[in-house]
């Protein structure tokens, strides 16, 4: 009689470990039995993404302004610097994550257009650029990541003496970043990512020609190591 009783607890026991192991829904058929349904999900990803970025974007740099011997222009001419000057920009990205805790991705970005302007003239600065980042997702959400590329400055100076033909100038300089990040899962798919980067290019010169009546002199701006600080927004896909 005991070793019924026994045996009637340990069915017992069995029967209420299965029902905490929580089936998907429990429904009773026809028959009074049960029927147990699992709803199984195939949430295995292939590890590409896409996705964009919004970015606000402080940039850092120097107008270095020089002249030819037939011009005077005076000392507070020579220079101006700009510091953490707000431009709006954004990017598009696509990557893949592998090895778990891994991600390559290569980023189409444009920093923003900044605009200066006096009596004297107009100066405008805006930066494309294409970067190979890397980065290490951390598994609380955040990440470090860092990446290389190029950036194309495009600057623009109109004076009321300068030649149209040479007011604009398309440079190319090799770019470099470090970021820190943090991603949040909304789905099973999309993921919100809040990053910030410090990157740095080198500077481009753009020589423009002046006329003063008749005769031609030429202006140079030099600009110095260009570096940003930004901070995104940006939501990615993925697959």
């Amino acid at each position: 009689m005991m070793r019924k009783v026994l045996s009637l607890f340990v069915l017992l026991g069995v029967g209420m470990a299965s029902a905490n192991a929580a089936p998907s829904y429990l429904t009773r058929d026809a028959n009074g039995g049960y029927r147990v349904t699992y709803d199984y999900t195939d949430k295995a990803k292939s590890g590409w993404y896409i996705g964009a970025r919004a970015d606000l974007n402080f940039l850092n740099w120097e107008n270095k302004y020089s002249v030819d011997d037939g011009l005077n222009a005076p000392d507070e001419f020579s220079r101006d610097k700009y510091s953490f000057e707000p431009v709006i920009g954004g990017s598009i990205f696509g990557g893949k994550t592998f090895a778990y805790f891994w991600r390559a991705e290569l980023e189409a970005g444009y920093m923003g257009y900044f605009e200066d302007k006096d009596a004297r003239s107009e100066f405008s600065l805006q930066i494309p650029y294409l970067m190979l980042n890397g980065y290490y997702d951390f598994i609380n959400g955040f990440y470090v990541g860092a990446g290389v590329g190029a950036a194309m400055p495009i600057t623009t100076i109109d004076t009321i003496y300068s030649n149209g033909d040479s007011r604009k100038e398309y440079g190319f300089s090799p770019m470099a970043a470090v970021m820190l990040g943090y991603s949040y899962e909304l789905d099973d798919n999309l993921v919100l990512d809040v990053r910030y980067r410090l990157s740095g290019m080198t500077g481009v010169d753009q020589n423009i020609d002046i006329y003063v009546g008749d005769e031609k002199h030429w202006f140079q701006n030099d600009i110095d190591f260009i570096l940003d600080n930004s901070i995104s927004l940006g939501i990615r896909y993925e697959f």
